[in-house]
């Protein structure tokens, strides 16, 4: 059954085209996964089908009823019927005024899901959720019967409840067949292939051109070896005159090979050449480097809040250059044991040339009237074009280097402290969900970097990806105690 049908849709935005797609169908039986950069307006496209979102041209024709699950802040949460639901989601009570964020995500999540709808459009329906919570939803959504719709930039909830991609690029839709790792593969074969593309664009004009060059050579020697002969033999027979013409008859078909040959440059056309994959080499100042094999450690470390016990009598070893991930359910103390750490509190032990950076949750929530690169600059020992490398891996455009921090959106401010705090004077960096508001290219970039990185990483997060591809150290909080799990 045909849902959805648009033709015609296009939206702008302060003289930018946002969207710009000329059919859209969406069936029942659709699980499509919509991905793409920050700002390339994944969120207007949602809003656009289900009509919350007026359109100046186009026309959609909706057979059914959707529920929305939107980002968190974008609505007031609402009641839930199904009690059942709400247990399973672990979700006590409704009262905006004191629920996380994760409880607001999983309240939403049993809103969705206990109505009467033909699909669900979700709009990062994963954040703030723990593990426990995003199996559950994983779970749901599989026996779901309906279509789904799907923003999110958690790549094995994709890959576990979708299978196809949209990408929206530039204003435009184009459609994978697969998961998001499918996806993935698809877009390498075409990078391979443009790259192969571009390789034999890139031959063949310059063999014309210095085909053309050769031939213009000849042609110049030939027209000055008759300039001087007709000089020196000025008062030669007819002869002469029929070997200069015989001479101009060969200049003029190498001119004319060349000019053919400049007329194939022009019908190559335009190949352009593959994104560029940037890669930074990490260095440390000699100044910074630890010896200690577990430069923090923690020894029988208590906390509380009120009479909610944190940690009782709990301890750890950090091993040195190690990428630590911490987990654990929503609640347990991740965030906590950061602030104890920074705050040295009682049990903690750091080395004593710790420099440690610190990336929090909020990090977005500030403002400073400074230019990108002035901020980048500071308490960093990287040169502009290394910084600038980095920048361009994690999203940013030549002219968004220029730019003052004050018209940067929050997810670019969260894309500029990471790659501040990677490139900063530090040997231990602390990172609390690291890859929260981020779009998936600068996701995978910051995988990339994390890896490379030469110093110690403690970071928290409940991405299943990240957590697979950068930790080499697992320490998971629960009963009050630290484990090492791998």
């Amino acid at each position: 059954m045909l849902l959805i049908k648009a033709k015609g849709i296009h939206v702008e935005y302060t003289g930018r085209d946002v969207l710009d797609i000329e059919d859209l169908e969406l069936y029942d039986y659709d699980r499509i996964g919509l991905v793409g950069a920050n700002g390339a307006g994944k969120s207007t496209l949602l809003k656009v089908l289900l009509g919350d979102t007026p359109l100046t041209e186009g026309k959609i024709v909706r057979e059914g009823h959707f529920t929305y699950i939107p980002q968190l802040d974008d609505v007031a949460v609402e009641e839930v019927q199904s009690h059942a639901l709400m247990g399973k989601l672990k979700i006590d009570k409704v009262d905006e005024k004191i629920m996380s964020g994760g409880e607001e995500t999983r309240l939403k999540i049993a809103h969705a899901l206990s109505g009467a709808a033909h699909g669900i459009f979700a709009d990062e329906p994963t954040s703030h959720l723990d593990r426990d919570g995003l199996d559950f939803l994983i779970n749901q959504l599989k026996y779901y019967s309906g279509a789904l719709l799907i923003i999110s930039h958690d790549r094995y909830f994709l890959d576990q409840t979708v299978d196809k991609i949209w990408e929206l690029k530039e204003g435009k839709i184009t459609e994978y067949w697969g998961g998001y790792s499918e996806y993935l593969a698809q877009k390498e074969e075409e990078r391979q292939s443009q790259a192969a593309q571009y390789q034999q664009f890139i031959a063949e004009r310059d063999r014309l051109e210095k085909s053309i060059h050769e031939k213009q050579n000849q042609a110049r020697k030939m027209d000055q070896k008759a300039k001087g002969a007709s000089r020196k033999n000025s008062s030669d027979s007819g002869g002469r005159l029929s070997h200069q013409k015989t001479i101009g008859s060969k200049q003029k078909k190498l001119y004319n090979a060349a000019k053919n040959m400049e007329h194939r440059i022009e019908a190559l056309g335009n190949v352009t050449p593959p994104e560029v994959i940037r890669s930074v080499q990490f260095r440390q100042n000699k100044a910074l480097e630890l010896h200690n094999p577990f430069p923090i450690t923690g020894k029988e470390i208590c906390k509380k809040f009120g009479d909610k016990v944190i940690f009782e009598k709990a301890s750890f070893q950090f091993p040195l250059h190690a990428k630590i991930a911490v987990t654990g359910v929503n609640g347990t103390g991740k965030t906590t044991l950061f602030k104890m750490i920074l705050d040295r509190e009682d049990g903690i032990s750091l080395s004593p040339k710790a420099e440690i950076g610190y990336f929090a949750q909020d990090g977005y929530k500030f403002q400073r009237n400074q230019g990108v690169m002035e901020f980048m600059l500071e308490n960093c020992d990287y040169q502009v074009s290394e910084i600038r490398a980095v920048l361009a891996s994690m999203g940013f455009a030549q002219h968004d280097v220029r730019k003052e921090l004050a018209v940067l959106s929050g997810g670019e401010i969260i894309k500029l402290q990471l790659a501040k705090i990677l490139l900063g004077r530090y040997n231990i960096l602390l990172m609390d969900e690291p890859s929260n508001f981020l779009d998936l290219p600068a996701l995978e970039a910051l995988e990339n970097l994390m890896k490379s990185y030469t110093g110690t990483i403690i970071f928290i997060s409940h991405d299943v990806r990240l957590l697979e591809n950068v930790a080499d150290t697992v320490y998971q909080i629960e009963d009050k105690k630290i484990i090492r799990k791998a």
